[in-house]
């Protein structure tokens, strides 16, 4: 179909080769002819759910194909991949993390060289964006930030998961940092816990997600379908069934 490489064109800012398989024709037809051209979301935010879910597949391949993507189309700046990186490895875990930051490092300089730019080394991040340093500032502003995120009380601080972990660190700094929005980090959050097959964060981040109004019931549809066309359609089925779950949960206490 004509429109089929002119969408693959228009998301991956390569041309598509002329397929040779059946998966490649449907991967044509179907993951851009269809799935990437579908309103609900914007074309960024399913760049963020795409990422996560080739990344936790550690792909390099398609790591390295959707990190030149993102870059090339100016759909996510530099400075906010390297921010999805980071919430990323929280997410899904640093060695997954590691390799994506590769490639993304990788598809940088390759973009640089093809548009003729001098590398410049990235400057050092400055201290002051790790956050307070003062310990129970940090952990109060975790446990405020806990709260605003699920929707639920927070945890307590008696084990180094939850205080060093949960309220010092992923509340208490990750998800305040600035280079991405909260609806950005959910658009990630929500494909890392579904590629985990953890059910309890399944149920906590997608019911957070719509009682918050972040991600409205019929962009969490989008997702699903975005995420089941990377990271396949039985871990979405999961998904799928804990959206209309939650969010006859939402509507019942909204009613």
């Amino acid at each position: 179909m004509a429109s089929e490489p002119h969408s693959y064109r228009e998301v991956m800012a390569t041309e598509a080769r002329t397929p040779t398989s059946p998966f490649e024709a449907t991967t044509l037809d179907f993951v851009f002819g269809q799935v990437w051209a579908r309103p609900g979301l914007s074309r960024r935010q399913r760049r963020l759910v795409t990422l996560t879910c080739v990344c936790a597949a550690d792909a390099p391949g398609p790591i390295d194909d959707h990190m030149y993507a993102a870059l090339a189309t100016g759909d996510l700046k530099i400075e906010e991949l390297l921010e999805f990186t980071l919430h990323f490895a929280v997410y899904c875990g640093w060695p997954k993390a590691s390799q994506a930051e590769t490639c993304l490092r990788r598809q940088h300089a390759r973009l640089q060289e093809e548009r003729g730019s001098s590398f410049e080394p990235w400057p050092d991040y400055p201290t002051a964006s790790l956050g307070p340093t003062d310990h129970e500032t940090r952990l109060a502003g975790g446990e405020q930030c806990f709260a605003d995120i699920n929707l639920v009380p927070s945890p307590g601080r008696d084990s180094p998961y939850y205080q060093a972990g949960i309220l010092s660190f992923v509340f208490g700094h990750l998800w305040q940092r600035p280079a991405l929005s909260r609806v950005d980090r959910r658009f990630i959050t929500v494909p890392c816990v579904g590629v985990s097959d953890a059910l309890t964060p399944i149920h906590s981040h997608i019911g957070a997600a719509l009682g918050s109004g972040d991600i409205s019931m019929a962009e969490m549809n989008e997702v699903i379908l975005q995420f089941a066309a990377y990271s396949g359609f039985a871990k979405a089925e999961t998904l799928n069934r804990v959206a209309a779950e939650e969010w006859a949960r939402v509507e019942g206490q909204n009613a």
